[in-house]
């Protein structure tokens, strides 16, 4: 079920308006609907009616007067928010406008009316699609689930299934209203209940890998089908944001078990005016906008595309849809093309058109100055579309500007005006996006059509536009309500066809009414061919005259459709294109503007020439039918004023677009016929698009045009309202309460006196079978009735209950007033005494007087003298209960004896059934030894039934009809054989020159290694080490490489064996197919002849009784023959006047066209001419219409006497009709049937030319076939050996390996002294390593190609052996043929002759079907076990062996439980010993109590005597009478005593009984062990499997790892081959073929290590089967502890009667102590005399009273204690009474429970007797059935392990391609690492120039900074001697004497070194000097390239003086 959120949008809540006020409120307002202009129909109720008016208070208070015809009635309460509108008592459009507006605020969108769903769309998303809901809907009948589109859905599916009928669900509406979405649900819902793929579980991931078919594809093609065809044929509207602007019937195809097996899609009406023009807020179809938005880069560039901004038909650029992105939408449009199969070049393709269409608009024309010619002045648009179209502009400019016209018996070329060539572009863009949309189409339904299987039903799925009536209605308008119009009139006929079924199924009296003809008129005023032709009809009859336009079109539908009903002239309308037609919706006012031009939708002629030359195949085939087309040839003879002659020619190849849809139509309507339909009526509430808002006017709209309201009007007419006889007389039997009897009546019965009683009309309702069934309005009027009586019962009721009330009330209140009377008296009684003396002192003396103590102590001694009489009284009851209960226990116990007596006689039983069993336990296991034996005799029987599955794969093969093609193919194949050997014998000579070059390699090699023993003199030690570890490896390599080839060999054999196996099998399926195709044809010829047998029969039956009836008329006929000829005279010489009429039309027809010729030829010549031509079309026109009055005339004359003839001929041609009719249905089977064996003799023919061919080859391959399947088991054997071989030799390479990488270090190491030597060598490795691969390869192939011609000679003589099988069938089929056709020759002269010889060939065919079925199923069968049985074999020997193991096992534990059942029989005879001793003890007892009974009773007689003395002595003796009362309860006191001690008895005798209940308690729980140990020993065996279970899977996810690391493995080879590609940069290579090389080694650890888990969880699952068999341990140790339990059981039993003996001791002592008791009684008794004797001397002796009274006390004190002590007692036996209860309670539970598992037991013994009877009978059954489980069992083990075979294999196979690879990358990783260290060497070599360079830059940067500080410090210095300078100048001009000076010490340098500067004179010459060192330093540093200075040096400048 769904979420309980989620049922408040499918379920009814319990609101207001179904309770009693609402119904109440209903009734006494008397509402009703009343029209509202805003509303649509408004609340109202009832307050006057005078005549025919109304007032009515609308529910705003406001009153108005109505007339009685205008008001509608409004339904009860209980009728809201109904779910199905036809239950509605008033059915009036007010109801179902409001029950639909109330559902709809409910958020219940889904209704029923009748037949029809109605969905008003809730524009939001509703919880109502989910899984949930789909499961919710699956196999529910529609009146069990609420209504919703699913509901329908699975209907028409189920319907399907049950019935074979095809089914067909319509939906329609406005734009807008959901039909797309619903049509969506219905696919979804279908998609998800009838998946072909639904029952696979398992899909072999590898498969799927392999490219097959993925999981559901079919289903997945099906609802992606959807997204493109929405992208190519919807767009946004006003109304609707995803409208879908085409009509589409969506066929589903089902095969018999109903599953989904194809689709096919056909359209109506796509709106292509959309791609060129839209209205301002609307689009055009969204592929536009998504291939714009979408298309990146390369694709939008390859389709020349632009901004939204730049198309001129997309008028308002990029209209975005909110929450949509069109970019995203256009990837999911390419996927679902992908998924659909369209290739990348038809996608490409797809988009290149709709890319052209958007070109097509940015061609702009412009007028010429001087003429109205049309220019193109900017040809860049149209070289776009001709790139993309694949065309020569120059061409299409011309095609479009001056195309070429045909006029006459020229060619001419005919300039056209701006508006023809914008006419033109824009019809070719049309015509071009129509194209392209059906070519889709086309695409999708060839996907979508999967012919595998044959499809036996279907079911459509109809979406398309509902009735449409706009402002301006044109052409599409038309069609589209023609449309509606025959949908609704299929409505109409298939509702009243139902309602007429259920009329006769309730055997009511009906006259049927055919409300499809209502109809007719409309429908024939639009598709009439012709007397008077209807407006499609007059329409294409326009298309071809001359001179026709629109006008004239509308003047013809005037003049020939003036008088009809449906047809009239708009009065508002002045406009002349206008007419209206009255269709079932209402009148709609066409504009037949365009209509021509529409219809004809002419094209330009050499466009699409051109384009049908197009360079693109794709744009070729959209335009493949270009002869179809209107070309302008056409259009130009429709202007102009010529008759068309040309398009005579045409005729017959163009259709006018009226036509073809009229086609189309017919061909869905005739489809929908055949089909049981389902309708859906879409709604839209509101145009605003708003949730929960609802426009009534709008809905009332749609519900007329949709024809909800049509079909409500169709229902009124009959009796819609139905109700079934239990609820009616529910419900309204309080109207006729005393008609019907008291006691059991019929419900039909019933219902019939009610409808007498309440004196309804009998025309208002009819009483069915099952049902009353109403009209309208009658359930309202009786729910009416029902409230008013209802009504008068709750007011009586209602005043009872009130008079009851008030008089409770009353009497209350006077009681009241009566206690207040009694206290006002008490109260002036005690102010009166208050005051008196008296009164006081009597008070107060009172108390002190004995008198009145006296009699408070009689009063207290009353009471309790009261008290024990009641106790007497009680104990008496109590004492009658016991003997009761006593009696009954009695019986009780006698029953359980004689129960207990069945029992051991039952228990006899079984153990005699026991021993039978064992008996047939030993016949059973003598069955098995048998059923072994004839295992065997099976495998016998299978051997030869291998051979009978050859014999029937040699017949099956007989039947393949693709021989021819496998013919030619096998003739492709010798010619590329030749081709081949060509190629071979090449191979060989390049293989003779690779060999020549080999051995010039291997001496070179030789020189090269004589070279290397010449320099490695100092490494011979290392070198030997490594050339016997490389012959060891060349070794294992040559013996891996040679085994490698062989398995090649083998894997390729076998690869050829299963291909070809493929190849038969799915011509086997082909085969199977055609042969299921001729089944489905022959069942439907044999349905057809059984119907036709039955019309046969009925014929017959008929003829025999009309024979008599013939006889008369025969006479008549004779009489009316001689009237028919004379009549056929007289019409034979009207036709001969007609057909010479015909002929001088014919002639004149000539004459015209021959005029016309000449008046084309002659066109412009005279004038004159022009006239005598436009007169002779005159004269023509005249004797066209002479001719036409002349055909009517005659035609009314034949009708005229028809009319006079056909009464007296309709009585005889509707007697003789019928048996022509069944005679031409008969000839016309016989036909079909004489075409079919004409077809079969073809095939026979061509079947007979290829069987010569083929038996030449059929020997050939039947020795092949032997051949292979020698070499395929040798190769199997050769396989096992070579697998172990590997495993060792892997095993060896392993260690090899080790050896290996520790040479190949010391290689490395040696490798760089000879680097250079090595280097050259490996080169020559390297072409030699290439040569010898290459040697392989083509050895391989040589191998690969020998095994390849084998394998086709072997499939060529398969194929001789098959065609030969073939001709012998086809030989048995002729003879067949034969014998049928000479039935069928003889069967022509007589009908029953042909149906017997029908018969037989039914009979025949299906038996050789059965044959041919049970063969193909025993074939697949042994197909099956064959290559399995060899496997199997010793499969089964060893679970044989395990089961003789279990069940000897088992017999061992039967002898176990033998003798554990003898023990506890010994126990049980125990048991009932001590039980014999119980009973015996207790009957003593019993004896003892019946004496305790008298004494009981004689103590009571007692008792009774005394108490009538102490009634005497009562006034007198009131201190006696107390202590008597003591002795009472006393007395008292002993009887309870007495009765405890009888009630102790009784619970020890039930505990006896307990006991031995208990004992068979035992015995069951015994039993039960042994019953629970078989359930857990069950268990166990279910654990086991479920481990097993597990343990596969976990093989499974074993497996998947595997994969993974080969997927691994395979990428490390991707970048393996990267790295060797990337050899040039030294430093990155080595470093990633070092991580290569170490992922590779991980791989292979990380294999190995995987094969190492692998074993593990092998040996882990071992480990489970041993935890398994110590859980089977841990059970038997749980049994023995049952047993143990038994045991102690026993010993609480025994402790049981230990306690039984000590409650039987304290029973003794009590019973002495009520000895004692009683004679203390007696004692008192002999007092009680005493004191009757001083009676009498009481005046006297008063004092001796008093005495003997205290003698009295001192007695009843020391009684007292005695009583104490026994109450002592008392208590002390209570509780032990108690504890003994509660023991007796709990064994009392014990033995209800033995009890219950006693009668289950007797339950079982008796299932076990009927069982163990039924056994004898079905042991064998059971056995044969156990073995056919077994054989099923071992026949899955046998798969699973073919499949673990399989995966070993391919696990094999992969280690060892695992192996090669290793070994190649082991060599590469050698030839890499060689690689490696010649660049590590020349790494090396560079890096030590490197360094070199480095520290020479390195120097010569330290020199230039050295260099760069001395010159800093030196322009320093230079500075500092500027200034000494300019001192030393200025103290020269004072002194001019020389001074010298020194520089202040500049800073170190980083060396230490220091510049010195020296002192200078005061000559010029130095000074210049020392600026020129200066500047000539300063220009030599940074020019000169350093020169290597000492780091830590001087430099020293000194002056050129110094």
């Amino acid at each position: 079920m769904a979420d309980p959120d989620d049922n408040k949008f499918l379920f009814l809540e319990n609101d207001f308006r179904n309770s009693g006020v609402a119904q109440a409120d209903w009734a006494a307002k008397k509402m009703v609907w009343v029209p509202s202009e805003r509303e649509g129909f408004e609340q109202a109720s009832v307050k006057e009616e005078k005549g025919n008016e109304v007032l009515v208070e609308l529910s705003n208070g406001q009153k108005v007067k109505m007339n009685k015809d205008d008001i509608q009635k409004m339904n009860p309460p209980k009728f809201s928010k109904v779910e199905d509108m036809a239950a509605l008592t008033f059915l009036n459009e007010a109801s179902v406008l409001h029950n639909l507006r109330e559902r709809y605020f409910s958020s219940l969108i889904y209704t029923y009316s009748g037949l029809f769903c109605v969905v008003v769309n809730p524009y939001k998303m509703l919880p109502i699609y989910s899984e949930k809901i789909i499961e919710m809907y699956k196999g529910k009948k529609r009146h069990e689930v609420p209504p919703h589109i699913y509901s329908i859905t699975d209907n028409a599916y189920r319907n399907m299934l049950q019935d074979r009928e095809d089914q067909s669900i319509l939906c329609t509406g406005e734009s807008g209203a959901g039909k797309t979405e619903n049509t969506k649900k219905v696919i979804q819902y279908l998609a998800v209940a009838a998946s072909s793929h639904k029952g696979k579980k398992d899909v072999n991931p590898q498969q799927q890998q392999a490219g097959s078919l993925a999981y559901g594809e079919l289903e997945k093609q099906l609802l992606q089908a959807n997204p493109i065809l929405e992208a190519f044929g919807n767009a946004k509207t006003i109304k609707n944001d995803n409208s879908s602007r085409f009509g589409k019937f969506i066929k589903l195809n089902f095969d018999v078990t109903g599953y989904i097996v194809g689709a096919n899609i056909d359209t109506y009406l796509l709106e292509k005016s959309r791609c060129i023009r839209q209205a301002n807020t609307e689009r055009a179809f969204h592929i536009f906008y998504y291939m714009v938005a979408g298309a990146k880069d390369k694709l939008k560039e390859e389709l020349l595309l632009e901004d939204f901004s730049n198309y001129r038909f997309l008028l308002a650029g990029h209209v975005e849809i909110p929450g949509q992105e069109d970019d995203e939408m256009f990837v999911e449009t390419l996927e679902a093309m992908e998924i659909m199969g369209f290739t990348e070049e038809e996608r490409i393709g797809m988009l290149k058109v709709v890319s052209t269409v958007l070109q097509l608009g940015n061609i702009k024309f412009e007028k010429e100055r001087n003429n109205e010619q049309a220019t193109m002045p900017d040809n860049t648009a149209a070289q776009k579309v001709c790139h993309l179209q694949g065309i020569n502009v120059t061409d299409f400019t011309r095609a479009i500007l001056t195309p070429r016209i045909k006029v006459g018996r020229e060619v001419v070329q005919k300039a056209q005006t701006k508006q023809q060539a914008d006419f033109a572009v824009e019809a070719l863009a049309k015509a071009m996006y129509e194209r392209l949309f059906r070519w889709i189409l086309a695409r999708v339904n060839k996907t979508l059509d999967k012919s595998k299987r044959q499809s036996s039903s279907f079911l459509g799925i109809l979406d398309i536009a509902g009735f449409e009536i706009f402002e301006d209605n044109s052409f599409e308008q038309l069609c589209i309500n023609y449309t509606n119009e025959r949908l609704q009139q299929l409505f109409n006929h298939t509702m009243f066809v139902l309602e007429q079924e259920e009329y006769k199924r309730e055997g009511i009296e009906w006259n049927f009414i055919d409300f499809g003809l209502d109809l007719q008129p409309c429908i024939e005023l639009i598709e009439r061919p012709n007397n008077p032709p209807g407006i499609l009809a007059l329409l294409d009859e326009e298309c071809w005259f001359p001179k026709a336009t629109d006008v004239s079109f509308v003047d013809k539908l005037l003049n020939t459709h003036t008088g009809h009903v449906k047809f009239s002239k708009p009065k508002q309308h002045k406009d002349k294109l206008m007419f209206s037609v009255l269709h079932y919706a209402g009148k709609v006012d066409y504009n037949a503007a365009n209509w021509l031009t529409k219809n004809m939708d002419p094209l330009n002629d050499n466009v699409t020439a051109l384009l049908n030359n197009s360079s693109s195949t794709f744009i070729q085939d959209l335009w493949k039918d270009v002869d179809r087309v209107v070309g302008l040839e056409t259009m130009t003879k429709m202007s102009e004023s010529s008759a068309p002659t040309s398009t005579k020619s045409k005729k017959g190849m163009f259709r006018t677009v009226g036509q073809l849809y009229k086609e189309s139509l017919g061909k869905l309507m005739t489809t929908l016929h055949n089909t049981q339909p389902n309708f859906v009526r879409c709604i839209i509430p509101n145009h605003e698009k708003r949730a929960g808002k609802m426009d009534s006017n709008l809905v009332l709209e749609q519900l007329r045009c949709n024809g909800v309201l049509e079909g409500i009007r169709i229902c009124r007419q009959g009796f819609p309202n139905r109700i079934v006889f239990q609820e009616f007389r529910q419900r309204y039997e309080i109207l006729a309460a005393n008609a019907i009897p008291k006691g059991f009546m019929d419900g039909k019965q019933a219902c019939c006196l009610m409808v007498k009683h309440l004196d309804l009309d009998t025309n208002l309702y009819r009483i069915g079978q099952s049902k009353m069934f109403f009209r309208t309005g009658v359930l309202a009027q009786l729910e009416e009735e029902r409230d008013l009586k209802l009504t008068v019962i709750i007011i009586a009721f209602q005043a009872q209950a009130r008079g009851f009330l008030a008089r409770k009330a009353f009497s209350k209140r006077q009681q009241q007033l009566s206690a207040m009377k009694v206290i006002q008296r008490n109260c002036a009684c005690y102010l009166k005494l208050k005051n008196w003396q008296w009164w006081r002192l009597f008070t107060k003396v009172k108390p002190l007087l004995q008198v009145t103590r006296q009699e408070e102590e009689m009063g207290q001694k009353e009471e309790e003298l009261k008290a024990a009489k009641e106790v007497a009284a009680k104990s008496e009851a109590e004492l009658k209960d016991i003997s009761q209960k006593h009696t009954q226990l009695l019986e009780e116990r006698l029953q359980l004896e004689t129960k207990l007596q069945a029992e051991t006689d039952l228990y006899m039983e079984a153990e005699e059934m026991r021993v039978r069993l064992e008996a047939k336990k030993q016949e059973l296991e003598e069955v098995l030894h048998e059923m072994e034996a004839r295992l065997e005799e099976e495998e016998d029987r299978s051997n030869t039934l291998q051979q009978e599955r050859k014999d029937m794969e040699q017949q099956l093969q007989l039947m393949e009809a693709h021989i021819v093609e496998e013919e030619d193919a096998r003739q492709k194949l010798q010619l590329e054989k030749v081709a081949v050997e060509g190629k071979v014998k090449k191979l060989e000579e390049d293989v003779l020159l690779m060999e020549d070059q080999n051995n010039k390699l291997l001496k070179e090699r030789k020189l090269m290694e004589e070279r290397m023993a010449d320099l490695s003199s100092n490494l011979a030690e290392e070198e030997e080490k490594s050339k016997n570890l490389t012959k060891l490896k060349n070794k294992h390599e040559s013996m891996i490489s040679d085994l490698e080839v062989r398995m090649k060999k083998e894997e390729k054999g076998r690869q050829d064996m299963e291909k070809a196996k493929r190849k038969v099998e799915a011509e086997l399926a082909d085969l199977q197919e055609q042969h299921a195709d001729l089944l489905a044809q022959l069942a439907e010829l044999r349905a057809q002849l059984a119907a036709k047998e039955e019309e046969l029969q009925a014929t017959q039956a008929q003829l025999d009784e009309e024979s008599n009836q013939r006889v008369a008329a025969v006479k008549r006929v004779r009489e009316l023959e001689v009237l028919l000829s004379e009549l056929q005279e007289d019409l034979e010489a009207e036709r001969a006047a007609r057909g010479k009429v015909e002929g001088a039309r014919r002639d004149l027809g000539e004459e015209l066209n021959a005029l016309r010729t000449e008046l084309e030829d002659s066109l412009d010549t005279t004038a004159a001419q022009q006239e005598l031509r436009a007169k002779r079309e005159q004269e023509v026109a005249m004797l066209k219409k002479a001719i036409e009055e002349e055909g009517r005339g005659h035609e009314a004359q034949v009708q005229d006497m028809r009319q006079k003839y056909s009464q007296a001929v309709e009585e005889l041609t509707e007697q003789l009709e019928q048996g022509k009719r069944v005679r031409a249905n008969l000839e016309k089977a016989k036909q079909t049937l004489e075409k079919e064996s004409a077809d079969l003799s073809a095939d026979l023919r061509s079947l007979a030319s290829a069987k010569q061919d083929v038996e030449h080859k059929k020997k050939k391959v039947e020795g092949q076939l032997n051949d292979l399947h020698s070499r395929f088991n040798e190769s199997e054997r050769q396989r096992t050996e070579l697998g172990e071989r590997v495993s060792k030799m892997n095993v060896e390479l392993d260690s090899v390996m080790s050896v290996l990488n520790e040479a190949e270090g010391k290689n490395i190491k040696l490798s760089k002294d000879v680097s250079s030597l090595t280097s050259q060598l490996q080169d020559a490795q390297e072409l030699l390593s290439e040569e010898t691969r290459q040697k392989l390869n083509l050895s391989g192939r040589l191998r690969q190609m020998e095994d390849d011609r084998n394998s086709l000679m072997e499939q060529l003589e398969e194929e001789t052996e098959a065609k030969r099988a073939v001709e012998r069938q086809v030989s048995s089929l002729n003879m067949q043929l034969s014998d049928y056709k000479k039935k069928l020759d003889e069967t022509v002269g007589t009908v029953e002759l042909l149906e017997e010889g029908k018969k037989r060939l039914q009979r025949e065919l299906e038996a050789a079907n059965n044959e041919y079925e049970e063969k193909a199923s025993a074939y697949d069968k042994l197909e099956k076990s064959r290559s399995r049985m060899q496997q199997e074999l010793e499969d089964v020997l060893m679970d044989l062996d395990s089961q003789r193991q279990l069940v000897s096992n088992l017999e061992k534990k039967q002898k176990k439980f033998d003798q554990m059942l003898a023990e506890e029989r010994a126990v049980s005879s125990k048991f009932a010993e001590e039980r014999d001793r119980a009973e015996a003890e207790a009957r003593e007892k019993e004896t003892r109590v019946l004496a305790l009974a008298r004494a009981l009773d004689e103590n009571q007689d007692a008792l009774e005597e005394a108490e009538k003395t102490m009634k005497a002595l009562r006034v007198e003796m009131e201190d006696l009478i107390s202590s008597k009362d003591d002795v009472g309860k006393s007395v008292h006191d002993l009887e309870k005593a007495k009765r405890s001690l009888e009630a102790i008895v009784e619970e020890m005798r039930t505990q006896m009984e307990e006991l031995e209940d208990e004992l068979q308690v035992a015995e069951d729980a015994k039993l039960r062990l042994e019953v629970n140990s078989q359930a857990l020993k069950a268990q166990h065996e279910r654990e086991l499997h479920a481990r097993d279970e597990m343990g596969e899977e976990k093989r499974k996810q074993l497996l998947k790892q595997v994969r993974e690391l080969e997927s691994e493995l395979e990428e490390e080879k991707k970048q393996r081959g990267q790295a060797s590609g990337s050899k040039k940069k030294l430093e990155g290579e080595l470093k990633d073929m070092e991580d290569h090389l170490e992922a590779t080694s991980r791989g292979r650890d990380e294999a190995v290590k995987q094969l190492r888990k692998i074993q593990a969880q092998v040996k882990e699952l071992q480990r489970e089967l041993e935890d398994s068999r110590a859980a089977q341990k841990e059970v038997l140790v749980s049994a023995r502890e049952s047993e143990r339990r038994s045991k102690a059981m026993e010993a609480e039993l025994l402790q049981l009667h230990e306690m039984l003996a000590a409650a039987e001791r304290a029973r003794k002592q009590a019973e002495t102590e009520r000895d004692e008791l009683s004679e203390e009684l007696a004692s008192n008794s002999s007092g009680k005399s005493l004191l009757s004797d001083e009676k009498r001397r009481l005046d006297a002796k008063i004092s001796q009273l008093e005495e003997e009274l205290e003698e009295e006390q001192a007695n009843v004190e020391s009684l007292n204690e005695r009583l104490r002590k026994s109450q002592q007692l008392v208590d002390q036996l209570g509780a032990e009474l108690a504890a003994e209860r509660s023991s007796s309670q709990s064994r009392e539970g014990s033995r209800q429970q033995l009890e219950r598992q006693n009668r289950d037991l007797k339950a079982k013994l008796q299932e076990i007797e009927g069982q163990g009877r039924s056994k004898l009978k079905s042991s064998i059954a059971a056995l044969e059935v156990k073995l056919r489980e077994v054989e099923e069992q071992l026949e899955i083990e046998s798969r699973e392990r073919q499949a673990n075979g399989k995966n070993l294999r391919q696990k094999e196979k992969k280690l060892k391609d695992l192996t090669a690879q290793m070994e190649d990358e082991r060599k590469q990783a050698q030839q890499y690492k060689d690689q490696a260290e010649k660049g590590n060497i020349r790494v090396k070599q560079l890096k030590h120039q490197l360094e070199e360079a480095e520290e020479e830059a390195q120097r010569m940067a330290a020199a230039r900074r050295k260099l760069q500080r001395e010159l800093e410090e030196a322009s320093e210095a230079n500075d500092t001697l500027n200034r000494e300078m300019a001192s030393l100048r200025s103290k020269l001009r004072r002194g001019g004497g020389e001074v010298a000076f020194s520089s202040p010490s500049p800073r170190s340098s980083g060396g230490g070194g220091s510049i010195r500067s020296f002192g200078l004179g005061g000559s010029v010459s130095r000074r210049s000097a020392i600026k020129e060192n200066s500047v000539e330093l300063l220009e030599e540093e940074p020019r000169s390239p350093s020169p290597p200075l000492e780091p830590r040096g001087e430099v020293d400048t000194y002056y050129p003086d110094e």
